[in-house]
């Protein structure tokens, strides 16, 4: 569309308040709300930046629609960019995030860690410490044994499950609780999210001091970190403390932008305690290089007589611009909250008035309570996910939620000596090497089986309450199919419920248990379990080599034993220790090994 084109729509159009379209074909390049129509659509047959003069150049019509007032306007706009998309303009999509505590709306509620709350579910949160969240519903559960099982597991059961065997479900799916008594428990345990601490840190400190008493000092000690993380739960400033005098509904709302992706975060708090939490997820309006004049929708300016807006920026992709757009988007089909915290005011002062009309405070807090509840927002905003995150990219494919804590396993020895196994942990993609852990196995030349030991190893310590780490969200078994068959039967026999893929060297095949699936190799998520993988690939070797290294100690330290003799002692017995206890005709009929050599052995292991 020409200049001249673009005046001769406008000739035509009233000097009302409404909303515009520019349009190519049956495609919406770009909607824009005015004032005045005419004056405002004429305004772009001298488009003041290159992303303007972009899309009027691609236009070929222009639609228009009048509204009565320019609040009218505002919402009609909002309303079109989420339904029509338009590449020109910053357009909204939801992206959860922070996990929340729930209870489901049952007749016998289950408690859960969840990023998207069922229907009816009563919930608490949002939390930025999910390890922490993790130690606290764990304890919630052994102290008022509330059940954890879907609604599917928990109909039709004849018995209970083996968390009733465990001590961490009361089982009222076969009545051994009956629905009263349960009920008193899970609203125990929801004051304990409501900010009453002692309803759950003083059963735990009784019992640790029990344990301790007992002399059972490793599960006092797991006790102990336990009750730090409760007593840590309501007031480290990881998430806002309740004021229970406060009686608005508040939303919190800080925007990121990267390239040509926003965020947007917003945290909901009635009566002072953050009840609900959301991302959004926002497609930047479409520009061209820096260099261009200033465009009449970049941002909102000065007006001058003749009633068109003046910008002062080109930039539509600022976080005070994604606001303005989010703002009007969301509200426009919602109920207000009494106030919303910004991290900063919109760049379109039409959109606060609106706000303030219909009774909302908008404020821009500096200090306070305020103030951290906005840089809770801001992380969350920052925080990357979906496409250009590998863990949120890697939850999607494998269609489970996002995997911040990834454990990898993978077995070493040589010919069924020095067995080790090794467990390391990535945190949000990163290694956490505080988490690594090591396993002496039995010696044998059996790959499945050492990786059915090391796993149910794993997973003891976990439902035991014997591991000082959070639980994984998904298990990675260096190998192939036999591994992960091997790693999964450790898992049922335990009862320890993880997400489990295997990673097989020679293709990169990634293996689950519905079958193989080749991924693309560019792909960020597969880059993360390769990562993962050669982590503990080298972390097992590391270990095996110590281990060889102290046999090889150990028997060369024997006159007459060399490195042969060595290789053929533990050829036949399989490890020192099957040597040490061989008898002396044993070891004399093995090459190279005399009565004096035998006796040696026998006198120095």
């Amino acid at each position: 569309m020409e200049a001249v084109d673009v005046r001769d729509h406008a000739a035509t159009l009233p000097r009302d308040p409404g909303v515009y379209q520019f349009r190519s074909g049956d495609t919406t390049l770009y909607v824009g709300k005015a004032v005045d129509l005419r004056s405002r659509v004429s305004s772009y047959a001298e488009p003041r930046s290159d992303r303007i003069r972009g899309m009027v150049s691609r236009a070929d019509d222009i639609e228009f629609a009048v509204t009565d007032t320019e609040t009218q306007a505002l919402l009609l706009e909002a309303n079109l960019i989420k339904r029509l998309q338009p590449r020109y303009n910053v357009r909204l999509k939801d992206d959860k995030s922070y996990p929340l505590v729930g209870f489901t709306d049952h007749e016998v509620p289950r408690i859960e860690i969840t990023r998207d709350p069922d229907e009816g579910a009563v919930a608490y949160g949002p939390f930025t410490n999910k390890g922490r969240v993790e130690a606290v519903v764990k304890a919630v559960r052994e102290v008022y044994r509330l059940r954890g099982c879907s609604d599917h597991k928990y109909a039709g059961r004849d018995r209970p499950c083996l968390d009733y065997e465990m001590g961490i479900c009361s089982a009222p799916c076969t009545g051994e609780i009956d629905p009263e008594t349960y009920a008193e428990d899970v609203a125990a345990a929801r004051r304990f999210f409501e900010g009453e601490t002692g309803v759950l840190a003083e059963p735990i400190r009784r019992r640790m001091e029990a344990a301790a008493q007992n002399a059972a000092f490793e599960r006092a000690a797991t006790l102990r970190d336990r009750l730090e993380a409760i007593e840590a739960f309501h007031g480290d400033g990881g998430e806002a403390v309740a004021d229970r005098s406060d009686d608005r509904t508040v939303d919190v709302l800080a925007a990121a932008v990267e390239g040509s992706v926003a965020r947007v975060a917003r945290l909901h708090s009635e009566r002072g305690q953050l009840v609900d939490r959301s991302r959004h997820r926002l497609d930047a309006a479409v520009r061209a290089p820096r260099g261009g004049e200033k465009s009449p929708d970049d941002e909102r300016g000065h007006g001058d007589s003749s009633g068109v807006d003046i910008p002062t920026s080109d930039d539509v992709n600022t976080p005070a611009a994604v606001l303005s757009a989010f703002l009007t988007q969301y509200y426009a089909e919602r109920e207000f909250p009494d106030t919303v915290l910004l991290a900063e005011r919109p760049d379109d002062p039409d959109v606060v008035e609106w706000l303030e009309r219909e009774g909302v405070t908008v404020r821009v807090p500096g200090a306070g309570r305020e103030a951290k509840l906005v840089e809770l927002a801001l992380k969350n905003a920052r925080r990357r996910t979906g496409r250009d995150d590998p863990v949120a990219a890697l939850g999607d494919r494998l269609g489970i939620a996002r995997p911040d804590r990834i454990e990898g396993f993978d077995v070493s020895h040589a010919g069924g000596t020095a067995v080790v196994g090794s467990n390391v942990r990535f945190v949000d993609g990163q290694a956490e090497t505080a988490g690594y852990r090591r396993k002496r196995l039995t010696e044998r030349n059996d790959d499945y089986a050492n990786m059915r030991q090391l796993i149910r190893w794993r997973a003891m310590r976990a439902t035991e309450g014997r591991d000082d780490r959070s639980d994984p969200d998904l298990l990675l078994i260096d190998g192939g199919k036999g591994q992960l068959a091997a790693a999964r039967d450790a898992l049922a026999e335990t009862g320890w419920d993880v997400p489990t893929v295997a990673l097989a060297k020679a293709e990169e095949l990634v293996i689950t248990p519905a079958g193989p699936r080749r991924w693309p190799t560019d792909a960020p998520e597969l880059h993360l379990l390769q990562r993962v993988r050669d982590e503990a690939h080298r972390f097992a070797v590391q270990y095996h080599q110590t281990l060889r290294d102290e046999v090889k100690t150990v028997l060369d330290d024997v006159p007459g034993v060399g490195p042969e003799t060595r290789a053929r002692l533990l050829g036949r017995f399989g490890s020192v220790e099957n040597v040490r206890e061989a008898s002396m005709d044993d070891l004399t009929d093995v090459d190279g090994v005399g009565e004096i050599t035998a006796r040696r052995l026998r006198e120095r292991l």
